[in-house]
């Protein structure tokens, strides 16, 4: 075939992919349905053309479309990998994460089910064997990414109902290769036939092979990444290869799911990527990315199509019967799991529930496409498939695929809306009421300052002002007689936004270089969840993810055993510094979030909503306030490294905006700027290193923190800082129950504890002590302490203390000052001590 005449097609397939985005919009028809139907008419061209004696003329170019080398292993091993990976990379996997459960039924139970119930249904009215009657039932399993996420992004669906579309067509196809590759077997002739049952029990083993080889292929590329930091173009090479590869590797060395793998790479590089490549780099990433697969998605459209006339071809009227059969089936199977199985799993509380029209949606939404078309070629393809099997399998999975396509594709954006699923619930109409007059009062301003600016004719200025107006009237009465949204969904609406605010802030940040890489996905994290505990559970939730962003976490407590187990001090490190520079980078973000508030909240939602909001970001700051002033106290030279740095890399983020502006002002050659920049790279290369943290050097500096301890002279001090041990405690946690043997006394680093004895409460702060009186004592009241905020505590053991109050007069004079506040006669609780040598 005459490559000129091949180039000359395919950049024509990519006029007509051009062609079909506004012919879609047009139309009010999904993008990739237009681009099917684009396709068979070529096909349908190409072949007419080619068998009619009207002209020869056009001959070449018929041949070349209809000769095009379209295999099944293009569509699975060019296109598939691309959908995937681009769609895991805009994927919100902690929001997925909410509905894993529906998604893995209707990714892997609804597969099976539907090819069990395909396949009986055809072999019942059908001449075909069972298990050819099984492998097309694989075969239609599988709903298509391609199809379904870019038509549910073209529509306003709801972004739950997105998301566990999208998710399901995204691990639905592994389910439905295994199937196909097990029942293929089968049906293959001179083949013996595998055994179901070490079959079936490969399938855990394809899931996670190909979710291990994907991890490990990201991890590689991101460690790569790294590397090339500096190189954006080197950057997005990488990425590239990364879900061929990983889709290879796991599909020809590993034997496992290539497409768990690809999902894997792309989710795991869509988790880490942000904090380990550079901003810049990243969204330009993003946009190849899309531009990659838009690209895919549309060939695989067209191309596929463009097989459709020939797939067709001997289609007698029988098989229109079977063909209809297959779709009572498949939605028969996929109305089971989705009205039968998922309700059921609510009930016993093993799912989060998934509304009735969002049920009916996704039984609608369960569009067949370029997947179903890939692997029907590839039977139809095998030397050893009878021949009337390859002609059914062909025709029927064609079949189908077209009806998926063509009535439930068109049809789908008007069963969302009468399902009601396109419109706003009450509470965000009446809050997009409030976000038009707000926006127009201050695009009011801003046009007023513009027409005085520019000196305008008075005339049009003023009956343009008076139609402004009139809207703007409009938008306040009608934000005014709304009594739609109640005081608590304010609150949890202005939570969302201040947290989306704050995510929006860290982002610009990393952007900035202000926050380092390496917080950005600690800090990002940290965001993300309190939007979902606002989203979930309001004004509660946002306040539990709050404090879990400054609390001590399961990996300290590993880490601290380790330390004084084993003697293994370097997780504790990293994790004790790590802490620092993100509570560090909280306070940074923290401190900008009261003009949001102020600016922006106040206006919509109103001055109690604000007031409330700046309440629990007071709250907020403080709790931030709070650990570092525990981990200053632990290590004060260390916070001021930390600070020292933040300083200079701002320094280097303005420098660098000066040496562009001057640039882009012509003042200075590339050769110029391009040193400059390059100087400026390795300065801030060496900003970026984190100073080290030594544990053992800042115990002396501890002890003399403490006001109860300034009387001890430097070698009592020593001893004191070897002899004192750490305890983190999370707020809310008890310290010491009323019931406990207490064996130390404890000295406040950091934070607040609450004490209950006999139905009196204290609060004690940094710098107090609590469990001397029921040492000193021996009848003392039980008393419970229960820390109030995250707080770091030092112990002293029995012995050591008794020891030290001989010694202080500092100590016994807080042990005395102690005992009043709770009624203690001081002189009985020290007359057994002997007095000052």
């Amino acid at each position: 075939m005459d490559i000129v005449i091949v180039c000359a097609v395919i950049a024509s397939l990519f006029l007509v992919i051009g062609a079909a985005e506004p012919l879609a919009s047009r139309l009010r028809l999904p993008f990739t349905v237009i681009l099917a139907i684009l396709g068979i008419l070529i096909g349908l061209a190409a072949t007419f053309f080619l068998r009619t004696d009207l002209t020869d003329a056009l001959n070449p170019v018929a041949e070349a479309i209809l000769g095009l080398p379209i295999r099944s292993n293009v569509f699975l091993y060019v296109f598939l990998p691309t959908l995937l990976f681009q769609a895991t990379l805009g994927m919100n996997l902690r929001r997925m994460l909410d509905d894993w459960v529906p998604i893995m039924v209707l990714a892997v139970v609804a597969v099976v089910v539907a090819t069990l119930s395909v396949g009986y249904a055809l072999s019942w009215v059908s001449t075909l064997p069972l298990a050819a009657c099984l492998l097309i039932g694989a075969i239609v399993s599988t709903t298509d990414p391609s199809a379904v996420v870019s038509i549910f992004r073209s529509i306003s669906a709801p972004r739950r109902l997105s998301r566990i579309i999208e998710g399901e067509s995204l691990l639905n196809d592994a389910a439905a290769i295994a199937l196909f590759g097990l029942f293929m077997g089968f049906v293959m002739l001179g083949m013996p036939d595998p055994e179901l049952g070490a079959a079936l029990s490969q399938f855990p083993v394809l899931i996670a092979g190909g979710a291990i080889s994907g991890w490990l292929a990201a991890r590689g590329a991101i460690w790569l990444m790294t590397l090339f930091s500096a190189h954006e173009l080197a950057i997005i090479s990488v990425s590239v290869a990364l879900p061929y590869l990983a889709y290879i590797g796991s599909e020809q060395i590993i034997g496992a799911s290539g497409v768990i793998a690809v999902v894997a790479a792309g989710l795991t590089l869509n988790l880490a990527g942000p904090g380990r490549v550079p901003p810049q780099a990243w969204n330009y990433l993003g946009e190849v990315w899309n531009l990659l697969a838009h690209w895919a998605g549309a060939l695989i459209f067209i191309l596929a199509a463009l097989l459709i006339p020939r797939l067709l071809e001997g289609v007698r009227f029988s098989d229109f019967i079977l063909i209809g059969v297959i779709v009572i089936a498949a939605l028969a199977a996929r109305a089971v799991v989705l009205f039968g199985l998922l309700p059921l799993l609510t009930l016993l509380r093993l799912s989060p529930h998934v509304e009735r029209p969002y049920r009916t949606a996704i039984l609608w939404g369960g569009l067949r496409g370029a997947v179903t078309l890939a692997l029907a070629l590839a039977v139809t393809e095998s030397l050893r498939v009878p021949v009337e099997v390859k002609r059914l399998v062909g025709i029927l999975a064609t079949g189908f695929t077209l009806f998926t396509l063509l009535v439930q594709g068109t049809t789908l954006r008007s069963v969302i809306g009468r399902l009601g699923l396109d419109r706003l619930s009450p509470i965000d109409e009446a809050m997009s009421r409030q976000v038009v007059a707000v926006a127009l009062q201050t695009v009011r301003e801003d046009v007023a300052r513009t027409t005085e600016d520019y000196a305008l004719t008075h005339e049009v200025v003023r009956s343009e002002a008076k139609a402004f107006g009139e809207r703007l009237e409009k938008a306040v009465r009608d934000t005014e007689a709304a009594d739609d949204i109640l005081d608590r969904d304010r609150i949890t609406l202005g939570l969302i936004a201040l947290a989306g605010f704050e995510r929006d802030m860290i982002l610009a940040r990393v952007r900035e270089r202000t926050i380092s890489a390496r917080m950005a996905e600690q800090t990002l994290l940290d965001a993300d969840r309190l939007i979902e505990g606002a989203r979930t559970g309001g004004r509660s939730g946002y306040q539990r993810a709050a404090r879990r962003s400054v609390a001590y976490g399961r990996g300290f407590r590993v880490a601290g055993l380790l330390h004084r187990r084993l003697g293994l001090s370097g997780p504790l490190v990293r994790l004790t510094a790590d802490r620092f520079e993100r509570l560090l980078s909280q306070r940074l973000t923290l401190r900008d979030l009261d003009a949001f508030i102020e600016g922006r909240i106040r206006r919509i939602h109103g001055r109690r909503v604000a007031e409330l909001l700046l309440e629990l970001l007071g709250r907020r700051i403080e709790m931030v306030e709070t650990a570092l002033d525990g981990l200053r106290l632990q290590y004060p030279g260390y916070a001021e490294e930390l600070e020292r740095r933040f300083i200079r890399r701002t320094a280097l983020r303005f420098e660098e905006r000066e040496y562009t502006a001057i640039r882009e002002d012509g003042l200075i050659g590339a050769e110029v700027y391009t040193t400059l920049m390059q100087d400026l790279s390795a300065r801030r290369a060496l900003a970026e290193g984190r100073p080290p943290l030594d544990f053992a050097m800042r115990r002396f500096e501890l002890v003399r923190q403490f006001p109860l301890f300034a009387d001890l002279d430097d070698k009592t001090a020593r001893r004191l800082g070897r002899a004192l041990k750490h305890q983190y405690v999370d707020a809310g946690n008890i310290v010491l129950r009323k019931d406990g043997v207490v064996k130390g006394v404890f000295f406040i680093a950091s934070g607040a504890v609450e004490l209950e004895s006999a139905g009196q409460t204290w609060r004690l702060g940094r710098g107090e002590m609590f469990g001397q009186i029921a040492i000193l004592m021996k009848h003392a009241r039980r008393a419970e302490v229960r820390a109030i905020a995250p707080t770091t505590l030092l112990v002293l053991d029995q012995a050591r203390f008794r020891s030290l109050l001989k010694r202080s007069a500092s100590l016994r004079a807080a042990v005395r000052s102690s005992a009043e506040k709770r009624g203690i006669d001081p002189d009985a609780l020290l007359s057994d001590k002997p007095a000052d040598p």
